[in-house]
């Protein structure tokens, strides 16, 4: 007999190989219904497994709409679906892999034709008949060379290939699904019919075998795959108007910014863009000096003996771009800013009384990014981050912790960021330091963000290669959730570098190190603040604050002395004479995303007075000239 044990507390005996299917059927034929997959001892499991030990079950079911292992589970089962569908349209095609994606699936074929995009519509109509079918999902068990002779014998060399790489003699376990046979771990649903109808195949892409350009082209259809359709339509609803919101779309449209091959990677900021780029360090300056840090600025190329000292070189040696010296050095363009911060803090001997010391840099790095993954500002290779590096003792990582995530949602406050969530990424399977630091440096953290009192959830694994440390997520218009600021603790580095100070007991101490940073890359900052107002910055942030434009030209010189005063006032002011009829000036400037036009016509410069009209209204305010200057600098203000 075997104890299983059910969330609300409650224990019941069974026979040792029951299957949670049995046990659901047990309780009621509701529950069996609607359960799609069982959580035994934290471990998803197909619900006609057998349970040979004491557990603890918890059930999910289609209720489970928000539940992130229901969403996995559906898309991994909609990837198999995707490829039953294609074998049995397009028989010659060969199938690789398909798992589950953020928001939805993808699978790889191999076929000589390409897929078409009226080839997703007919795909997409083959799904939904197999959900239809309501095959059953079953599990089988194989011996790895005779996984690999089936695989050989049906022309699927890809899969004969992945399992022939698993050691001799391993067992495979494949899912089959009507006459579909598909090499998976899984778990799986119980049958076709329990993934529903709420997916849609999106779109077509090349995909290299295994990540390799040497390797054949494949052929990746991506999909979509949600609990209900509900949810399906809002993700496709997001999507249109994240399309809409498209920075690089935006940024050729209000003039900000370009890219060209000669500088794959890098953009051409153009003086609107370059405007709300510094507005932007001016915030973070602001901030940062009235929290008791001091700006520097390190070298960019440095001797490749420094990185081999902090560890970079192994970690990131193929993302460096590198230099070579006449004397046969080799110089490399920094990645990132710690090694040059820890070489600024090393300049005289420092004492406990000293720290915590604050250091900032607006730390211009570099990063050979594969050019597939360059993506407008979201994804450069040279960039701006707002670094900064705390020194501090053991006994104020708490301190410094609560100070840092004050500073963070000061920052995104007045960005317009409410929401955020923070994750606690932990030791990476490559890392410096031995185990002993690594446990320090996380139960250190865990307790500051503790006692910070900010919720957490753990990202396993994704800690820097020094340190753990705390991802803070922000939540944009749209609902997607960007990472940007960053916390870590760092015993590593200090240690590495020779950074010392000299403690209250006369001895000589590594310090910790805190590596933060509120809005991460300035570069990628700059594109989701683009998507999230939609090019439509707040007043304080906007390129051009005001255009002022007459009606008729007979007023002309009316508008420039508005535009003197306005300019006089401290705001961004751009003047329009153009002979256009006022209507088509007024759509033209909306179209540019300029938050304010003044217009004045022959009363308003008889009774020296303006009209206000706001972006994304059709109300005028009529105002004096003195007020309207009143007017907008409170507007324009940055909270």
């Amino acid at each position: 007999m075997i104890t299983i044990r059910f969330p609300d507390g409650s224990e019941r005996q069974f026979e040792a190989g029951v299957t949670a299917s049995d046990i659901a059927k047990g309780i009621s034929t509701s529950l069996a219904k609607r359960t799609l997959v069982a959580k035994v001892n934290g471990q998803l499991m197909d619900l006609t497994r057998p349970i040979i030990e004491d557990a603890e079950l918890v059930f999910l079911t289609k209720d489970d709409t928000e539940n992130e292992d229901v969403l996995e589970l559906l898309r991994h089962d909609a990837a198999h679906v995707l490829a039953e569908a294609v074998k049995e349209l397009f028989p010659e095609t060969q199938v690789t892999i398909g798992p589950a994606i953020e928001n939805g699936f993808y699978y790889d074929f191999y076929r000589e034709e390409s897929f078409t995009p009226e080839d997703l519509i007919t795909i997409e109509k083959r799904m939904r008949e197999i959900v239809q079918r309501d095959e059953a999902i079953t599990r089988e068990v194989w011996d790895r060379d005779e996984a690999v002779a089936y695989y050989k014998n049906l022309g699927e060399d890809f899969k004969a290939e992945i399992i022939g790489d698993l050691p001799a003699g391993e067992e495979v376990t494949f899912y089959r699904q009507g006459e579909f046979l598909d090499l998976c771990r899984g778990p799986h649903l119980p049958s076709t019919g329990k993934l529903g109808t709420s997916f849609k195949l999106m779109k077509l892409a090349g995909a290299y075998w295994r990540g390799d350009s040497s390797r054949e082209m494949l052929q990746r259809v991506y999909g979509t795959a949600w609990a209900n359709q509900k949810q399906l339509d809002a993700y496709v609803h997001r999507l249109e108007e994240a399309e809409k919101r498209d920075h690089r779309k935006l940024g050729k449209e209000l003039d900000l910014f370009h890219f060209q091959e000669e500088a794959k990677g890098t953009p051409f900021w153009h003086p609107k863009g370059w405007t709300v780029y510094r507005l932007l360090q001016e915030l973070i300056r602001d901030k940062i000096e009235a929290d008791g840090y001091e700006e520097i600025n390190t070298p960019e190329l440095m001797d490749k003996s420094m990185w081999e000292k902090s560890g970079h070189w192994d970690k990131f040696r193929e993302n460096m771009f590198l230099s070579e010296e006449a004397e046969g050095r080799t110089l490399c363009l920094k990645p990132m800013s710690c090694p040059g911060a820890i070489q600024v803090f090393n300049q005289g001997m420092k004492s406990y009384r000293d720290l915590p010391i604050r250091l900032s840099e607006f730390g211009h790095v570099h990063r050979n990014e594969a050019s597939g993954a360059l993506h407008g500002l979201l994804r450069v290779r040279a960039m701006t981050q707002d670094d900064g590096h705390v020194f501090c003792t053991e006994e104020q990582i708490l301190d410094e912790t609560k100070r840092f995530c004050n500073l963070l949602k000061d920052v995104y406050k007045v960005l317009g960021f409410e929401e955020i969530n923070v994750k606690l990424a932990d030791r990476p399977e490559t890392r410096a330091g031995d185990d002993a630091t690594w446990d320090k440096a996380e139960e250190g953290l865990k307790a500051a963000i503790d006692a910070v009192g900010i919720p957490w959830t753990l990202n396993p694994g994704d800690g820097a290669f020094y340190g753990p440390k705390l991802e803070f997520y922000l939540k944009d218009a749209i609902g997607r959730a960007w990472q940007c600021g960053t916390l870590q603790l760092d015993f590593v580095l200090p240690e590495r570098l020779g950074a010392l100070y000299v403690g209250e007991d006369g001895q000589k101490h590594h310090p910790v190190l805190l590596h933060r940073a509120v809005l991460g890359t300035l570069e990628r900052f700059m594109g989701i603040l683009i998507e999230n107002h939609a090019g439509k910055f707040p007043l304080w942030l906007s390129p051009i604050q005001v255009v002022v434009t007459p009606i008729t030209s007979d007023v002309d010189g009316y508008a420039e002395d508005v535009c003197r005063q306005l300019r006089a006032a401290g705001l961004r002011v751009e003047m329009d004479l153009r002979s256009e009829k006022i209507n088509f000036k007024v759509r033209d400037h909306s179209h540019k995303k300029i938050p304010v036009i003044v217009v004045v016509g022959k009363r308003e410069a008889e009774e020296k007075t303006v009209a206000l009209r706001y972006l994304g209204s059709k109300e005028q305010d009529f105002m004096a000239v003195t007020e309207a200057i009143e007017k907008l600098q409170d507007m324009a203000k940055r909270g």
